[in-house]
């Protein structure tokens, strides 16, 4: 999980400079989310809001909100009632402050948003932010807006067009949303009732915003969806494309460095993309495959659609045609009828698997989902007591597979100065970042390195 912005804090509001409004936006949950800042942040460029990183100087903050844990929802209302009093103070001195909810939240919960924070001022879902600057129009009338409906068939014709991507680059990253929604429907999960049904961009649109992007200087995109590898297409002879196919065709765009995609199913990993990851050596080797349990039981009531024996398989696959791939997880501990005997068989798959990374949390119920209505819910306590073993093991994992690329020489990509004079920090083939002395005026640049230490999250390496 990510968070892309500082936290929302009581700060003085400092005047403005200009005329310009500006729009602060804070940013919870996946990358879909921040790429979806991204796009709202273009669509208000196009309005006259500069973007800021400083909430104080905001005419405008907008939440990019997540619903899927109940302490994420939670820290929205949190954050909407420290903005209350920031509003209050604005008026006092005779200055605006309007206040958005956006994400999924926004889409889950719309009109009861309004009545739970009366400071709000629009309320729009992740399907309609081509909407927002209308929604802000009408707000500034007096009218309380909630904007979250949508027709499924109008979900990407709002992105934005090949000629305007290259407002889109943010550095030598980027995201692509090339698909959104899922079908898979697992018990725990609001993503099918918040993002909708599976839906895939359109091969074309995705491959000129691409060549934009990296003719503006990108170059390593992240291909993104809630369940990316079950993006489909067809070329222009009509002939039925997978995400394997797309990454072949991405792969030939000149001067694109590397790609990677995330967020995956194991029931869409199918043979077309585990080739992509043998043959293309552009596709970086890492991997995030969620699992969320290693009990078939549990997996059963999570209605995941696959054993764990099927995954562990599944892995092997995928190892025996890129054997130097990292792995990355989910992993929820305490779902509805867990016993330690369920734990236990999460415990001994990963420690079959192995993985890189992984990401892991609590069961927390999610009004809506067939989840929540299951009985024999896990105590508190033993919910807690089982993800601080499961972390442990996870952390052990990480620390160990970091250390174990100490010695080896390969390829980083330049992104950003680091945090001491002279040090610019690059991005290992798996994800991880790595500390070099650099000039940056290498950004963007693959440079040879080895590794000589390992920290918890990163790594430091000398030039070749």
């Amino acid at each position: 999980m990510t968070e892309k912005t500082a936290d929302i804090t009581e700060r003085a509001p400092s005047a403005p400079a200009t005329n310009t409004r500006k729009v602060f936006i804070k940013t919870y949950g996946c990358q879909m989310n921040v790429y979806d800042s991204d796009r709202m942040s273009d669509a208000l460029a196009r309005d006259g809001y500069q973007a800021t990183d400083e909430l104080g100087e905001a005419d405008l903050v907008l939440l990019n909100t997540c619903h899927i844990r109940e302490k994420a929802a939670e820290k929205v209302y949190s954050a909407l009632g420290r903005l209350r009093e920031m509003k209050k103070a604005r008026a006092r001195q005779g200055r605006e402050l309007m206040i958005g909810v956006t994400g999924c939240v926004a889409q889950a919960e719309g009109e009861e948003i309004l009545r739970r924070a009366p400071a709000v001022d629009v309320v729009i879902g992740p399907q309609t932010y081509h909407r927002l600057p209308d929604a802000l129009k009408r707000a500034r009338t007096g009218e309380r807006v909630v904007d979250t409906d949508y027709a499924l068939e109008d979900k990407f014709s709002h992105l934005p067009q090949a000629e305007k991507a290259k407002t889109r680059s943010r550095g030598v990253t980027a995201f692509l949303t090339v698909q959104e929604g899922c079908d898979k429907f697992c018990t725990f999960c609001v993503v099918p009732y918040t993002r909708g049904s599976e839906v895939s961009r359109p091969l074309q649109q995705i491959v000129e915003e691409a060549e934009n992007l990296v003719s503006a200087g990108v170059r390593e995109l992240t291909l993104l969806g809630q369940n990316v590898n079950a993006w489909h297409g067809k070329d222009k002879d009509g002939r039925e494309l997978t995400l394997g196919d797309l990454l072949y065709r991405l792969a030939e765009i000149p001067g694109l460095m590397r790609l990677r995609y995330t967020t995956s199913h194991p029931r869409d990993m199918d043979e077309r993309l585990i080739a992509a990851h043998r043959d293309l050596r552009l596709l970086m080797p890492y991997l995030h495959l969620p699992v969320q349990s290693g009990s078939d039981r549990i997996l059963k009531a999570m209605n995941r659609r696959h054993t764990a024996q099927e995954y562990v398989a599944l892995i092997r696959r995928i190892r025996e045609a890129r054997p130097d791939i990292a792995l990355s997880g989910d992993f929820i501990v305490g779902f509805p009828g867990e016993t330690e005997e369920d734990f236990a068989d999460t415990m001994r798959l990963i420690e079959e698997i192995g993985y890189a990374q992984a990401f892991s949390f609590k069961y927390s119920t999610r009004p809506g989902t067939p989840g929540a209505e299951l009985e024999d819910q896990v105590d508190e306590a033993v919910k807690t007591e089982r993800l601080e073993r499961l972390q442990a093991l996870l952390f052990s994992q990480q620390i160990a597979f970091n250390r174990s690329r100490i010695g080896m020489e390969f390829d980083i990509l330049i992104e950003k100065p680091g945090r001491q004079a002279g040090q610019m920090i690059g991005r290992s083939p798996w994800l991880q970042s790595v500390n070099i002395d650099a000039d940056p005026s290498e950004t963007g640049a693959l440079v040879r390195v080895r590794i000589v230490d390992a920290g918890n999250n990163s790594l430091f390496a000398e030039r070749l």
